[in-house]
């Protein structure tokens, strides 16, 4: 769905948390956002993460935005904030092997789906950052730019963030030499440097062209699969 159920309209000036209540006053309610981080990132996981807020105040999250316009000090704090403040919230890790064997879009797609499902409260809808996402068994909209707009999209976001920022930085103990802790990941000039140098390490991406280029292997990508999963039906 790409437009609010009747009787649901939120105003241009509603706010972080405008949605939310446009979906409560229709009687949509428990309402989850659900996004990710690392997909476009040549190397580390996948990680997608659900986040159902309460309704009130103890809902409002100081602070709380986009992951990505935040500073690493304000996540971790939201992110704790989130945590102790959600009525259900799940985070779901999807390797680098499996991101290679699905592909990224259909991977994208089932960890967005796994959080949903992992969450210890059923929703009964769902705002999903930027595209529709089929098979969550649940009604549910795309917001544009949704972890800017939306409360539970901004808190999701923060969980997947700050969730995958901790385990490329204990990556980087392991591979140092590709200074994982500071680009997380995604290609920069000291990531391609390092690939250059190194070659690929176990963790990145065999799907992406400079990952590939690195390793010798010539060729398009390998075709994808096609998502599966079907939950809460």
């Amino acid at each position: 769905m790409t437009t609010l159920p009747r009787g649901a309209t939120v105003r241009r000036d509603a706010g972080l948390y405008g949605f939310e209540r446009a979906l409560r006053r229709a009687h949509l309610s428990p309402i989850a956002g659900v996004d990710e981080a690392g997909r476009g990132a040549c190397a580390g996981p996948l990680v997608a993460a659900a986040a159902i807020l309460p309704e009130g105040q103890a809902g409002q999250i100081p602070g709380l935005a986009d992951s990505k316009l935040l500073t690493a000090r304000s996540r971790e704090r939201c992110y704790e904030e989130v945590i102790s403040r959600a009525l259900a919230w799940s985070v779901v890790v999807v390797s680098p092997a499996e991101c290679d064997r699905l592909g990224m879009h259909v991977a994208n797609i089932e960890a967005l789906r796994r959080s949903l499902a992992r969450l210890d409260v059923r929703p009964v809808y769902v705002l999903t950052d930027g595209f529709p996402v089929d098979g969550l068994g649940v009604p549910g909209l795309a917001i544009w730019k949704g972890d800017r707009v939306a409360a539970c999209i901004s808190a999701a976001s923060v969980l997947a963030k700050v969730t995958r920022d901790r385990i490329m930085a204990d990556l980087d103990k392991v591979h140092p030499e590709y200074d994982f802790k500071t680009h997380k990941g995604y290609v920069t000039k000291v990531h391609r440097e390092a690939l250059e140098e190194h070659g690929p390490s176990p963790i990145h991406r065999m799907r992406f062209a400079n990952v590939r280029r690195a390793a010798g292997i010539e060729g398009p990508e390998p075709t994808t699969l096609e998502p599966q999963l079907q939950l809460f039906g």
